[in-house]
């Protein structure tokens, strides 16, 4: 099976529209929590066309060709009604189209068939929690949680640590994503929303140790990170450290909005 999976990769401050997107979409067979599963001799010729299309989809949705990708998806539930990987991907693709109705009705019907799918839970999860409906994004999540062979708790207490902080929920959002936190040290989303949410409860230390584990390694740091490190660290008084980030920033970010906040000294925007 070939997975195709959008890892949360935005720095974006917590209060920020559209803060992540978890795309999850399998081209090829894959079993759901607690069956047996699937190898690629269990495969009919209709699966096989349906995980082309559904690749393709995947390809055209991270791309942003939502109307291609929403193609594909007709083509693959055409030639099998029931695959999972394109409902859930059909529910992701209407959501970015806006078809909010449209969205919530896919979700619904992949959990209709697959009610203990994590990914779906997962997906409609967030899209919920798009949506501001705090109590039913929360309720897939833990059911995405409570699934026994669910291998995306870190994605999905991060989504779910994301989506409390949004919601005004700051101490919640703290518990979950430090456990997200337990389980992927090495995810540098997760350590900046974390320390993002330290900062805003005024924990200065802890929220520059997870600032400083992504920004310390050049290859993850970017302009959200380097930004975040600046303010927690000019909150903290560690002058000299500031204006290394502020350069780090100008240097590497000229055209971030970031750097124009830094220019006008706008820092707790």
């Amino acid at each position: 099976m070939r997975a195709l999976r959008r890892r949360f990769t935005q720095w974006q401050r917590l209060a920020g529209a559209g803060l992540l997107v978890l795309l999850s979409a399998c081209a090829g067979p894959q079993s759901t929590s607690g069956s047996e599963p699937r190898t690629a001799s269990d495969q009919t010729d209709a699966d096989r066309r349906a995980a082309v299309r559904v690749e393709l989809a995947a390809g055209y949705f991270a791309r942003g060709q939502h109307n291609t990708a929403l193609d594909e998806i007709k083509q693959a539930l055409a030639a099998k009604p029931d695959y999972r990987e394109a409902l859930n991907l059909r529910g992701l693709i209407y959501a970015a189209l806006g078809e909010m109705a449209l969205a919530d009705e896919s979700f619904r019907r992949t959990l209709s068939l697959y009610p203990r799918d994590g990914d779906t839970l997962h997906n409609f999860g967030w899209f919920l929690c798009q949506q501001q409906r705090w109590t039913e994004a929360f309720a897939q999540f833990d059911l995405a949680l409570a699934q026994p062979q669910y291998r995306g708790m870190g994605r999905t207490l991060l989504a779910k640590g994301v989506c409390e902080a949004r919601s005004g929920r700051p101490v919640e959002a703290e518990r979950s994503l430090s456990r997200a936190f337990e389980l992927e040290p090495a995810n540098p989303a997760i350590a900046v929303n974390l320390a993002d949410v330290l900062l805003r409860a005024g924990q200065l230390d802890r929220a520059r140790f997870y600032a400083k584990r992504v920004n310390d390694q050049p290859e993850l740091s970017n302009a959200e990170s380097l930004w975040l490190g600046l303010r927690i660290e000019r909150r903290m008084g560690n002058r000299a450290t500031v204006d290394e980030l502020a350069q780090r920033l100008r240097q590497r970010f000229p055209q971030s909005r970031q750097k124009e906040l830094l220019d006008k000294g706008q820092y707790d925007e």
